[in-house]
């Protein structure tokens, strides 16, 4: 019997060019890579934390009335039975318990952090919605001025331009916070009991349980109702709305252009004052899907039992971006600096050597170690998209000279083996 993997949890895999799918290998090493340079020059440090935590953790957190714990966490008892564990649906909390545990607050209030790894939710099968998914995110702690915000905004707009993505727009809300939320809360529950009828059934129960989600219902019904609902950031307090316009000032000044969403709720209960979403429109379906959110979240870490410390930061999923990069660009090939082609068996240990040396140069090389016919051989030179390649055979050998050929024009050079691997770098260094 063949087994097959987990609905829902895919594979990553380096497959054909020309495929237009969100889980090539090649495009995840290009958004990896960005990634990491990225929180480089932003000065973030990275972190890991399990991909198991208590339940409990995401209950306080994220919220016992949200989809995700109520209908979408993977839970399970520990062995003991004395704990019910949970495979993490976001990486917020668990990076807010790690601050929490660690104490780290009070060896630095500041801590900038960054982190790429699995989450888990058991959703409804649809695309670019999986059981296993991926998620770039990024935790700032300690700094509650808005300008932190601002800081967020530009590391997801700094990803999403290095990786050269179009067409993404910027949607901005505000919450406010525990001295001005519940009175708009009041005035929200009051807007929507008067539609309760024209609501979904979900939407009359978040109505009493948590009517901020009301807003995020993507029945077009709701929506309808939504449209005239009051929006938050007209209902701010003083402090909650200069936080609010010097956060639209930073972008601003930024270069970074967005637009007011009075819906925008995140559907997360620790989120306060800011909330964000970078929304992208090629994606085939015609609508705007986002591909990263976030938001200030200053209550959490003492929520989890720790001091009062403003925090603020974002998710970004990277199927989504690479399903987008995929449609713009294409996979891309491997594209080895240097293929090493058998023209017999007499030169296979020789070529390994040669690929090794070119190797501790720092340069990529690939061998067909399967040999035989020369022509299948620079047949996938090509398909793998090798930039140089070099038979190597008796002739070879006994002479101490190869050709060494440019792939893309054809042009090919006699050069002696023992300056192969110089003679490859150099001309690489020119281009």
């Amino acid at each position: 019997m063949k087994i097959t993997s987990v609905k829902g949890m895919n594979d990553v895999l380096p497959t054909a060019e020309g495929e237009e799918s969100p889980f090539n290998s090649r495009i995840w090493e290009n958004v990896e890579g960005v990634v990491r340079e990225t929180f480089r020059r932003f000065a973030f440090d990275r972190v890991r934390t399990p991909v198991v935590e208590e339940a409990q953790l995401f209950a306080r957190s994220v919220g016992e009335a949200t989809d995700i714990v109520g209908k979408e966490m993977y839970t399970f008892p520990d062995r003991s039975g004395k704990k019910v564990l949970a495979l993490q649906p976001e990486g917020t909390a668990g990076a807010a318990r790690a601050f929490v545990e660690h104490g780290l607050g009070m060896r630095d209030p500041v801590q900038r952090w960054w982190y790429l790894g699995p989450m888990f939710r058991h959703e409804r099968q649809q695309r670019f919605r999986y059981r296993q998914f991926y998620q770039v995110g990024a935790e700032s702690f300690g700094v509650a001025a808005p300008e932190a915000d601002v800081e967020i905004l530009a590391i997801c707009n700094t990803i999403l331009r290095e990786l050269g993505l179009e067409g993404i727009e910027l949607r901005l809300n505000s919450l406010g916070d525990a001295e001005c939320r519940p009175a708009y809360l009041e005035l929200l529950t009051a807007y929507l009991r008067k539609h309760a009828d024209e609501l979904c059934g979900d939407c009359r129960d978040r109505l009493e349980r948590n009517p901020l989600r009301v807003l995020d219902c993507k029945n077009e019904g709701c929506r309808a109702v939504t449209t005239g609902a009051p929006a938050s950031y007209d209902h701010l307090c003083a402090p909650c709305s200069e936080h609010f316009e010097r956060v639209q000032a930073g972008a601003k000044a930024l270069g970074i252009a967005y637009r007011l969403d009075s819906r925008l709720v995140r559907g997360l209960d620790y989120y306060t004052r800011t909330a964000f979403e970078f929304l992208a429109s090629a994606l085939g379906s015609g609508q705007q899907t986002a591909v990263c959110g976030g938001g200030r979240y200053d209550a959490l870490v003492k929520m989890l039992g720790g001091p009062d410390t403003p925090a603020t930061g974002f998710g970004m999923g990277v199927e989504r971006i690479c399903a987008l990069l995929a449609q713009a660009k294409g996979i891309p090939a491997a594209h080895p600096a240097l293929f090493v082609a058998l023209g017999d068996e007499a030169a296979r240990d020789r070529a390994m050597a040669l690929a090794t040396e070119a190797r501790n140069a720092g340069l990529s090389a690939e061998i067909d170690l399967r040999g035989g016919k020369l022509a299948r051989q620079l047949s996938r030179a090509d398909k793998r998209g090798a930039r140089f390649a070099v038979v190597l055979g008796t002739t070879e050998l006994e002479t101490g000279v190869a050709r060494l050929k440019e792939l893309a024009t054809g042009q090919a050079t006699e050069v002696a083996l023992v300056n192969l691997v110089g003679e490859l770098a150099a001309r690489l260094a020119r281009r």
